[in-house]
């Protein structure tokens, strides 16, 4: 069991929601994409949301800004959360496109807004789980994507649901967050995609 739980920490890690939602969106949007685009805007948020951060993670790591992959302390947080926003802003302004992809670019601004108000939580030395943020955010796109496009994702959402659960689970069973930072989390990551829903719904 200990195991299981640690894994889910680390298999539905904050770094990878941002692939997880795009890949759900270029499975579920009905409109004709061409598969070079649908690879070439995979490979761009891979890129940036994934593989630049990992580097940054071992620079920062190797100089003593951050011990771990999880950013344990809130002291940790700052120069991580701000590098990644400005990578969420590189994608949005180079990768998304509004026009063509809507619902994918409101997702991403949703993101980096809850990578935002995690930043300004940090200054009041408040640690919301970045865990829950991604996976909730995920979770509400997915559900805004079944409405728009009129699509039965019954079985992703739910799976989706059991994650936010085991998420939550993996989080307070090894201590790394409180039950508060847990619903803070939650929230952040849902109330950007929700509020922005409305532009592209």
């Amino acid at each position: 069991m200990n195991f299981f739980l640690k894994s889910i920490s680390y298999i539905l890690h904050p770094l990878l929601m941002p692939l997880v939602g795009a890949i759900i969106y270029f499975s579920a949007a009905p409109r004709f994409i061409p598969e070079n685009i649908v690879q070439a805007k995979i490979f761009g948020v891979v890129v940036m949301t994934i593989l630049i951060p990992i580097v940054l993670f071992f620079f920062l790591k190797s100089i003593g800004a951050i011990t771990s992959v999880h950013l344990a302390t809130v002291k940790q947080r700052k120069i991580p959360l701000l590098l990644q926003a400005l990578l969420l802003i590189v994608v949005i302004k180079l990768i998304v496109d509004i026009y063509h992809h809507p619902e994918l670019y409101f997702f991403f601004l949703g993101v980096l807004f809850s990578i935002l108000t995690s930043i300004f939580m940090v200054l009041f030395n408040v640690k919301a789980s970045i865990h829950m943020i991604g996976i909730s955010a995920v979770t509400m796109f997915t559900i805004a994507l079944s409405i728009h496009f009129g699509m039965n994702l019954i079985l992703l959402i739910t799976s989706l649901m059991i994650a936010n659960g085991l998420v939550a689970t993996s989080r307070l069973h090894y201590k790394a967050h409180t039950n508060l930072e847990l619903i803070l989390g939650f929230l952040i990551g849902i109330i950007p995609q929700l509020t922005l829903v409305n532009f592209w719904l």
